[in-house]
């Protein structure tokens, strides 16, 4: 199984997905991708061995991604203060993809009936949701 992470900013949240990622699941393939060199750098230190930045790692990627891991924010063009271009949310949407969006309420992207959980409880959420998936691919 292809997983996908993309983060921007400092990439902290894609750290911790990566890092997760490889310690809780055996079997599959991580591409990390920052919208930034700061991101990349961020989930390559958290252990990504395939990694790479910018708008067209994220197209390409999408193509091959069985599952689609980061912030909600990677749909929305112009998102994290302008980091995600269109064609990039264009490339997440259109994926042949399962997407685990984390619904971070920053950068004018609020989302209804999310409450204020903290970063933690949001990355254990996407974890259960990839691991729900895998285990029924597996069956």
């Amino acid at each position: 199984m292809n997983i996908l992470v993309i983060d921007g900013h400092g990439g902290r949240l894609g750290a911790e997905l990566v890092k997760e990622i490889l310690a809780g699941f055996e079997g599959i393939s991580l591409t990390a991708v920052g919208t930034n060199a700061v991101a990349t750098a961020a989930m390559l230190k958290a252990g990504a061995k395939n990694a790479a930045t910018g708008e067209n790692p994220v197209i390409v990627a999408c193509r091959k991604a069985d599952v689609i891991i980061g912030p909600i924010g990677i749909t929305v063009a112009d998102s994290l203060f302008g980091e995600v271009t269109a064609p990039m949310a264009i490339a997440v949407a259109k994926a042949d993809a399962v997407r685990i969006f984390i619904p971070i309420n920053k950068c004018d992207n609020l989302i209804a009936g999310v409450g204020n959980m903290n970063t933690g409880d949001l990355i254990a959420d996407a974890l259960l949701k990839l691991r729900s998936l895998i285990n029924a691919r597996l069956s």
